[in-house]
């Protein structure tokens, strides 16, 4: 059993808490933060649990394997590498960190100490993305050529972090997944409609080797809430609908066809237009298949999913569109 100690009662903490007290191959041993009153909230429902003000006493006790950080991103760098050095293995919520500088040192910090590092890339363990991966690695849509997603609703305003830092690394991750070729340059654009100097509304496009591309568009300004994710190959096109209840996958046979025999380019170019496959998605929650797979890394030793190789690759494009978006659009390269 992996004891576990989360760092972050806030926002998101309380269903990572939730999560590994409820799973058998875990024990929750530390709840951390510093605001007392989130702490006093949790405590009744995790008796078994010690709630503490102070990181340091997580870091010192024997009963701890593993610490979950679930603060805010800026926090991530110092919380992430101490428990490291220490010998904890380590769970870090989205965005690994706040630059592609911080989640190398990181990465070599997990290598050096031979400790699990992984990032809570969340719709990576969805089971909708892992049927359209499988789709796209079968060659069911043929060569992928582009995607786009959307993500916006009328939720919580944040005060310190734009759109582009909480919403788009979660589709970062995915595409980037599942185009699975090199980002090359970024553009991004936004703008600061509620709170001067906090991008709201982001709309970043990513330049692929392969000429392939893709496009991201976030927000907590719009009247609707979509979380929808398109994917167009040469062959097929595949939709992922999160807001679907049952449907969350839907296959279209649809796309171009080219016969080089016809001697003008309009006879040689037909549209086609097939059936709509809408296949079983086994669901199980994600964050629980997230929670399950880090604790099993911890027990066998190996290479999560969602590795700190892949927060740094999701971190890099980050950065780039920042930049990008601080430059008005300007097209800038992914390290």
């Amino acid at each position: 059993m992996v004891r576990i100690a989360v760092v972050g009662a806030g926002y998101w903490g309380p269903n990572l808490i939730r999560n590994f007290h409820s799973m058998k191959s875990s024990s929750l041993r530390f709840v951390c933060d510093q605001d007392r009153a989130a702490l006093e909230k949790l405590k009744p429902g995790f008796p078994e649990a010690q709630f503490v003000t102070d990181f340091g006493v997580v870091l010192s006790s024997p009963e701890v394997d593993a610490v979950v950080v679930a603060t805010q991103p800026a926090s991530h760098l110092a919380l992430a590498k101490e428990a490291l050095e220490r010998g904890k293995h380590v769970f870090v919520e989205k965005p690994l960190t706040l630059s592609a500088e911080d989640a190398q040192v990181l990465v070599d910090t997990s290598a050096r100490t031979k400790k699990v590092l992984m990032v809570g890339h969340l719709l990576r363990y969805h089971p909708a993305v892992k049927l359209l991966k499988e789709y796209i690695d079968a060659g069911e849509l043929g060569e992928v050529l582009y995607a786009y997603s959307t993500r916006v609703n009328l939720g919580k305003v944040r005060q310190d972090e734009n759109a582009l830092w909480n919403f788009a690394p979660h589709d970062l991750a995915v595409i980037l997944h599942l185009i699975g070729a090199k980002p090359v340059s970024v553009s991004a654009v936004g703008q600061c409609y509620v709170k001067p100097g906090v991008e709201d509304v982001v709309f970043l496009t990513i330049l692929f080797e392969g000429n392939r591309m893709a496009h991201v568009h976030v927000s907590w300004l719009d009247p609707h809430k979509i979380r929808k994710l398109t994917v167009v190959g040469r062959k097929k096109m595949a939709v992922f609908d999160d807001m679907e209840a049952s449907e969350k996958i839907r296959v279209y046979d649809k796309g171009v066809d080219y016969s080089p025999d016809y001697k003008s380019y309009a006879e040689a170019v037909s549209l086609r237009v097939g059936d709509i496959l809408i296949p079983r998605v086994d669901m199980k929650e994600p964050l629980r298949v997230e929670c399950e797979h880090f604790v099993e890394c911890v027990e066998k030793g190996t290479t999560p999913l969602t590795d700190g190789r892949d927060g740094l690759a999701v971190v890099r494009v980050l950065e780039a569109a920042q930049t990008s978006l601080s430059q008005s659009g300007t097209l800038v390269a992914v390290p």
